[in-house]
């Protein structure tokens, strides 16, 4: 796409390398190594923040060698990278089991979930995904990393819509795709506002009134 604003394809910026893990865990011995990097990832920056955050004390809180860590991650802008995308697929993973799977579940029950598990800001399942990450954003994310998410999230939101066996009638494709942009879109900006929880909480309950009227009132 062809722009006078300096962002076609040809001239997006790209990461430094080394603010991409280097591969996924595979082995159970790996991923649990993996994970205990995460958590050590997770307890430092949340006791120290991020400017004193190093590779070589997550290591020694991991109890693993700074040689194993690079393996994964060679920097902690890497290191963040892939804990996001860990948040994310266990976000994913969330809607799969407790909504689009959860067969005993009215429309009305499987939607509200659907909404305040995609969007609730407070989520503590999800401990930096935060304002902190959103400012370091653009270290770690390209264009093409925001439109998977999009997809993703747009696959389990009609994965859901489907399985309500019990809805009167089925939103199109692309209105679900513009409830996604709406919900996650809401989501990341109360995050980006460091909106109040009273704030969130009123827009995410109006998220679920607007899409649940929309279903009850479509022809």
């Amino acid at each position: 796409m062809k722009s006078g604003f300096g962002n076609s394809r040809g001239n997006a910026p790209t990461l430094n390398p080394r603010a991409k893990p280097l591969k996924r865990p595979r082995q159970a011995r790996a991923i649990f190594t993996v994970e205990a990097i995460y958590e050590a990832f997770v307890r430092i920056w949340q006791r120290d923040g991020w400017s004193e955050l190093t590779t070589r004390e997550v290591a020694l809180e991991a109890g693993v060698a700074i040689g194993t860590l690079y393996d994964y991650f060679p920097s902690k802008e890497a290191l963040l990278s892939g804990y996001i995308r860990r948040c994310l697929d266990a976000l994913l993973a969330r809607l799969d089991e407790q909504v689009i799977q959860a067969n005993d579940l009215d429309w009305p029950t499987r939607i509200e979930r659907l909404i305040r598990l995609t969007c609730d800001p407070g989520d503590a399942g999800q401990p930096l995904f935060n304002h902190e990450v959103l400012a370091l954003e653009h270290q770690i994310a390209e264009s093409k990393h925001h439109r998977r998410v999009y997809q993703e999230l747009s696959q389990k939101w009609r994965e859901a819509f489907a399985a309500c066996s019990d809805l009167p009638t089925q939103p199109s494709a692309a209105t679900i795709d513009a409830w996604v942009i709406m919900a996650w879109g809401g989501r990341r900006y109360c995050v980006m506002t460091q909106a109040t929880a009273e704030q969130a909480a009123a827009w995410l309950s109006e998220m679920q009134t607007m899409i649940c009227s929309r279903l009850l009132n479509s022809p």
